[in-house]
C-alpha cells in the first residue's frame, strides 16, 4: 500500500524539510520544466520557465496541507495542476499589463482544492514522471556502488553492450562481469523500490514498475527483460532532457 502520510514524503514536506523539498525539486523540477515548455508554446522563455517551475513548487509548499491521498489521486497529477495554474496566472499578468486589466484570478485556495481536477495528464507526462523516477534511481546506485561495478552496468545494460565487449574493454573475465552486473541489478531493484514508494501516493503508482517491466522481484528469467526495461526507460528520458535543455524550437 502507498506511504503512511503522517511518516512519509508528504508528512516531510508538510513538515517543511528543506531536504525534502530539494529532493522534490531534482527529481521532477525537469518535467515541470518541459511541461511549462510545452504549454508556453513559445511564448515565454528559458527564464520565465525555470521562474514558474519553482514559482509551482512555492505554490505546492502553500497549498500541501490540502493534498488528500485518500481521494486516489496521484501526487504528480495534482503538481501538474499547481504548474498549470502558476503559467495561467503568468498570462493573466502580462495581460494586465498590456490592456490596464485582467481577469480576476482564482483564489489561490480554490484553484490548489481543485488540483486534482484540471488539467488532465497525458501518457507522456506519465511516462516523464516514471523516468524520472528510474533515473533518480539509478543515480543512488551509481553514488554508492563500486566505480568498478557500476561501469560494468552502465556498458552493459545502459549502452547495450554484449558480455564479451564488456569484459575485453574492462579486463575481467565473462564471469566477473555477470557477477557484478548482477550486483548493480540488485542494487538497482532495491533503489527503485525506495524512490517508488517514497514518491507514489496511490496503488497504481506503486504497482508501476511491474506494468513496465520492472519487477522487483528478482530472478534469473526477469533479468534480461529488468535490464531492458531499465534501458529504454532512461534513454527515452535522457532524450526528454536534452530536448528540454535545448529549449523550445
Amino acid at each position: 500500500m502507498p506511504q503512511d502520510l503522517s511518516t512519509g514524503f508528504i508528512g516531510r514536506l508538510r513538515a517543511r524539510d528543506p531536504q525534502a523539498w530539494f529532493e522534490l525539486w531534482e527529481i521532477f523540477g525537469p518535467v515541470l520544466r518541459g511541461q511549462l515548455h510545452r504549454w508556453g508554446k513559445g511564448q515565454i522563455g528559458a527564464e520565465t520557465v525555470q521562474d514558474l517551475s519553482q514559482e509551482t513548487l512555492a505554490a505546492l509548499s502553500q497549498a500541501i496541507d490540502t493534498h488528500d491521498a485518500a481521494r486516489g489521486v496521484r501526487f504528480s497529477t495534482w503538481l501538474l495542476a499547481i504548474a498549470r495554474y502558476t503559467l495561467s496566472d503568468e498570462f493573466d499578468r502580462r495581460m494586465a499589463l498590456k490592456r490596464g486589466a485582467g481577469r480576476r484570478p482564482l483564489a489561490l485556495e480554490e484553484a490548489y482544492s481543485k488540483g486534482d481536477e484540471n488539467p488532465r495528464p497525458d501518457e507522456q507526462y506519465h511516462a516523464l514522471i516514471f523516468g524520472a523516477k528510474v533515473e533518480a534511481a539509478i543515480r543512488m546506485v551509481e553514488r554508492e556502488a563500486e566505480f568498478m561495478d557500476f561501469n560494468v552496468f552502465r556498458m552493459r545494460t545502459l549502452e547495450g553492450r554484449t558480455g564479451v565487449e564488456v569484459a575485453e574493454s574492462m579486463g575481467l573475465s565473462e564471469a566477473s562481469v555477470s557477477r557484478r552486473l548482477a550486483k548493480v541489478r540488485k542494487s538497482l531493484r532495491g533503489k527503485l523500490g525506495e524512490v517508488v514508494e517514497r514518491f507514489s501516493f496511490t496503488q497504481d503508482e506503486i504497482e508501476e514498475p511491474g506494468r513496465k517491466g520492472l519487477d522487483p522481484n528478482p530472478n534469473k528469467a526477469s533479468d534480461a527483460l529488468f535490464d531492458e526495461a531499465v534501458a529504454e526507460v532512461y534513454h527515452r528520458y535522457l532524450e526528454f532532457r536534452e530536448d528540454a535543455s535545448a529549449g523550445p524550437s
